[in-house]
């Protein structure tokens, strides 16, 4: 396809650097926007490219917006605020970032339309809340939200509502209705809804990608609040044991910047993406526990992972994509397995001295009571 001029918003942040610089390698013009938030932009984080121009600042800033998105045919919106339990107590912060920013830049770019032919908006498997499950006997069940009284007695499995069996994780898929359990989820529900229903009202093509856990190089390994690769692989470099809630086999989607990146790039080049939405995974659901053996094995030391049987307000229990659509749709093949991802985060990690802020995320967790179970 020609070369194009695209602004990645977050552009400087973990995702966003790796698809920066594959946009570039593919010969197009980057701009970038991003305000270098300090909880994000620590010593380890991705460098960003230096054939990007950058724009520094934040999204809530008009004129800076219209500096940002001067010449521009393409919009690739990573910028948020993340972070499920942080968000149970900055809602405001979460809000104003993620839900008043994204809107401001879609009128913006509605504003400038034809010149934005597309808008590739970076979503959240966290919307679905709970993923898809199955019953044994009664077949597939929405459970909702686990109850209290069972994580308090220790009971993680989301039970069936017609015969309160436990219930088995299923594959997601982009059908589920949405049922969030955390402001950051919501104000994520917010993004993708606000970009994909504005493309809609003025034929601005949109494409909403719903990532599932994203872990790789460059992750910002000082935030407590990142990925949790990323926090056991700080935990671990610290000679600190990974810290696991509930009992370990919380299941996850652990999908490889790169694939992302690749997910990303599709959705810019195909017509068949336009108004769609996508989840971004691999198909492969992995127990948090088999998570940090994989990443001790490879970073070593002497502690071992910690499972301690509490809960966090917001968590779900399991939650892996069913990537059908967008495999038929826009040709998207998961390329690096876990097993290889981990050897590419830790070569990645071991050269780097993150400072571990777990312990301090987790006590004002517990201060708010956001943490049960103890």
């Amino acid at each position: 396809m020609s070369s194009r001029f695209a602004l990645v918003t977050g552009g400087a942040g973990f995702i966003g650097s790796h698809l920066v610089a594959a946009l570039l390698a593919r010969g197009h013009r980057v701009r970038v926007l991003d305000a270098f938030d300090p909880q994000v932009h620590g010593a380890d984080s991705a460098p960003l490219p230096e054939a990007a121009e950058l724009v520094r600042g934040d999204l809530l800033d008009g004129v800076l917006l219209d500096r940002a998105l001067k010449g521009v045919e393409v919009v690739f919106h990573q910028a948020a605020s993340v972070g499920v339990g942080q968000s149970m107590y900055r809602a405001s912060d979460y809000t104003r970032v993620n839900c008043v920013g994204t809107a401001l830049l879609m009128e913006k770019i509605v504003a400038l339309r034809p010149q934005v032919r597309k808008v590739v908006v970076a979503s959240s498997m966290s919307i679905y809340g709970e993923g898809s499950y199955a019953c044994p006997s009664c077949g597939p069940a929405d459970p909702g939200p686990r109850k209290a009284e069972r994580l308090k007695a220790g009971k993680w499995e989301p039970e069936c509502p017609r015969c309160g069996k436990d219930l088995r994780p299923a594959p997601t898929s982009e059908t589920k209705p949405l049922a969030p359990t955390s402001v950051y989820a919501i104000t994520k529900r917010f993004q993708e809804e606000t970009v994909l229903t504005l493309g809609r009202a003025y034929d601005l093509p949109a494409v909403a990608l719903r990532y599932f856990n994203v872990y790789g190089p460059g992750q910002a390994l000082s935030n407590p609040y990142t990925g949790v690769a990323a926090i056991f692989s700080s935990r671990l470099l610290n000679g600190l044991s990974p810290v696991i809630f509930e009992d370990g086999g919380q299941g996850r989607d652990f999908v490889h910047v790169s694939d992302v990146v690749q997910a990303n790039l599709l959705a810019m080049e195909s017509e068949d993406a336009d108004q769609e939405v996508f989840n971004v995974g691999t198909g492969r659901l992995v127990p948090l526990r088999e998570l940090a053996a994989g990443l001790k094995e490879r970073l070593g030391g002497h502690a071992e992972p910690r499972i301690v049987g509490i809960f966090r307000e917001g968590d779900i229990r399991h939650c892996y994509a069913d990537i059908g659509k967008i495999r038929s749709r826009l040709g998207y093949e998961p390329r690096v397995s876990l097993e290889d991802g981990y050897d590419d985060l830790v070569n990645w990690a071991r050269n780097q001295k993150p400072v571990d802020r777990f312990d301090e995320a987790n006590r004002e967790l517990v201060s708010r009571g956001l943490l049960s179970g103890e």
